[in-house]
């Protein structure tokens, strides 16, 4: 089925749930808009229309698409990165909506290759660190317009280097509204959020302080922008930008995965459920397509406005629809009154959702669980704040693959044993250990279990280098569940060594797949047909048999 699963079973439960959806949306999307230098319009019309376009297309019906923390963030980061290049604002602007465009057909491709199950198998350490990060970045950028100026070039090195100025030059007042968004959104009672979420009752108090208590001083407010459809933005390339454009789109077209599937499971949970991570990919990135394409900023499924959406009652996508219809007339009807929010309000409003991007959860607990662990979470944290967002991902992944592949390499290693008689470790039926005792020692036994990868092909190497006086080798796969390319090598250097120095070697293996790499490799070649089995007490019995002192007896 093309379209996402809109339903008219319980269509007063979709629409309570999509006006809900609306309010949380609103003052977030215009936080967002504001943040990332776009403006307010731009975080609207985002959130309308990649709601409504992922609604329609996408994989998981409860799903809430807009603008979220973590895709602003790394906007910004683009649009600062165009705009210290390129003169022309404008110019510079449709090139970081191009790349939106990019990241929405990257994010297309993922869906139709079927790499959503994919997608978000990343070390746990590395999540938490780059979406920690994140947060601290979005709330970096928003000290500035907390303290009530402007912020400084440079993004967050910028803003950290000129916090002695921030400081000096705050505005009290708007430092004041500031403070009060802070405090409404912290301590609402939950019997007032569900009547009205914290977010809309700290933007309208804010607001509504603004122009009585302090209606005489000039605070900084929106910019005012007409209430009417955004304009088609055909994409817009350079030449000297295209590599850039294109690693921030699949940059940001990752992260966007990563973050709608993310909520996808949360919205599972939620519903009891299972979505689609295939379409849901193809269903965001039409959204993004369409709304770099319109001046939007980019987005992915909201993890808050998913859970309000459901706890209203919404169950199809019928309610995201609804959402993203109340936005767009909100936005027709009410955009001359968005001009007089403060920016010192939607400044508080960014900086909450920075904290709770942050996993305090997990970074209190990190380095109690392992000291490794609590590296890559807070260097990836580093990374991602102090030097580059793709470079922060490449190695925290890099580094937490490399610990595991170490620590499973040293638990697979466990599976390989060198064995010459029933003194040795070894689980074997007596009738088998008796076998291996009447060789006394002449025959060893090469045993293998579970599943051998690359890492063991060293261990594998050594234990053979270790064999000393044997006249016949037999090697044991019958508990080898899965045979990596480098630790087959590895086997049969093993084997082709064992031959060359003259001893009888004896295989047993089952069919299945690790037969079939044995055969791929030629390795059976090299063997006599009797040398070969699946029964393991066969093999011995020949092997003893054949042993030439045993013979002499």
């Amino acid at each position: 089925m093309f379209l996402n699963h809109i339903s008219t079973r319980n269509v007063r439960g979709d629409v309570f749930g999509g006006v809900t959806a609306a309010v949380v949306a609103l003052p977030m999307a215009l936080a967002f808009g504001v943040a990332s230098g776009a403006g307010a319009a731009a975080g609207l019309w985002g959130a309308v229309i990649i709601g409504l376009v992922a609604s329609l297309f996408g994989g998981t019906p409860t799903l809430i698409s807009e603008p979220t923390g973590p895709m602003t963030v790394v906007f910004t980061a683009v649009i600062l990165s165009f705009t210290s290049q390129i003169p022309d604002k404008g110019t510079a602007l449709a090139m970081a909506f191009t790349v939106v465009v990019l990241a929405g057909v990257f994010q297309i491709l993922f869906g139709f290759f079927r790499l959503g199950r994919y997608i978000t198998m990343m070390p746990y350490t590395v999540i938490s660190g780059f979406m920690s990060g994140i947060g601290v970045i979005l709330v970096v950028l928003q000290l500035a317009p907390f303290l009530g100026q402007s912020s400084p070039p440079g993004g967050v090195i910028g803003t950290l280097g000129a916090l002695p100025e921030l400081a000096a030059g705050v505005q009290p007042l708007e430092l004041g509204l500031a403070v009060i968004t802070l405090l409404i959104l912290w301590f609402t009672p939950e019997q007032l959020k569900r009547f009205c979420p914290p977010q809309l009752l700290a933007l309208v108090v804010g607001t509504v302080l603004s122009l009585t208590l302090f209606g005489d001083a000039d605070l900084r407010r929106i910019p005012e922008f007409t209430a009417e459809f955004p304009s088609f933005n055909p994409p817009t390339f350079s030449g000297e930008q295209i590599r850039l454009m294109v690693v921030n789109g699949a940059v940001l077209g990752m992260l966007g995965c990563i973050d709608a599937l993310l909520t996808s499971v949360v919205a599972d949970s939620l519903t009891r459920t299972e979505h689609d991570s295939n379409k849901e990919l193809i269903g965001q990135g039409l959204g993004n397509v369409m709304s770099g394409l319109f001046g939007g900023l980019p987005g992915a499924g909201a993890t808050m406005g998913t859970v309000v959406n459901i706890q209203a009652g919404g169950r199809s996508a019928l309610s995201g629809i609804v959402r993203a219809l109340i936005l767009m007339l909100v936005i027709l009807l009410a955009a001359p009154l968005a001009s007089q929010i403060p920016l010192a309000v939607l400044a508080g409003i960014a900086l909450k959702v920075g904290f709770d991007i942050i996993d305090w959860s997990f970074l209190q607990r990190a380095h109690h669980l392992s000291i490794k662990a609590a590296c890559i979470t807070y260097g990836v944290i580093g990374l991602t704040v102090l030097v580059d967002l793709i470079w922060a991902v490449f190695i925290g992944v890099f580094v937490a693959n490399v610990l595991t592949i170490e620590r499973m390499t040293a638990l697979q290693a466990r599976g390989v044993k060198t064995i010459s008689t029933t003194d040795d470790d070894v689980e074997l039926p007596e009738d088998q250990q008796a076998l291996l005792d009447q060789a006394a020692g002449r025959l060893l036994l090469f045993q293998l279990t579970g599943p051998m990868i690359f890492g063991v092909a060293k261990t594998i190497s050594r234990e053979h280098n270790a064999i000393e006086d044997c006249e016949a080798v037999l090697f044991d796969l019958t508990e080898v569940s899965h045979l990596g390319v480098t630790a087959s090598l590895a086997l049969e250097n093993a084997i082709k060594e064992a031959v060359e120095v003259g001893r009888s070697v004896y295989l047993v293996v089952m069919n299945g797949s690790t037969r079939n790499r044995l055969e791929k490799l030629k390795l059976l070649e090299l063997l006599p047909q009797n040398h070969v089995s699946e029964n393991r007490e066969e093999i011995l019995r020949r092997a003893v048999g054949e042993l030439p002192v045993l013979q002499e007896v």
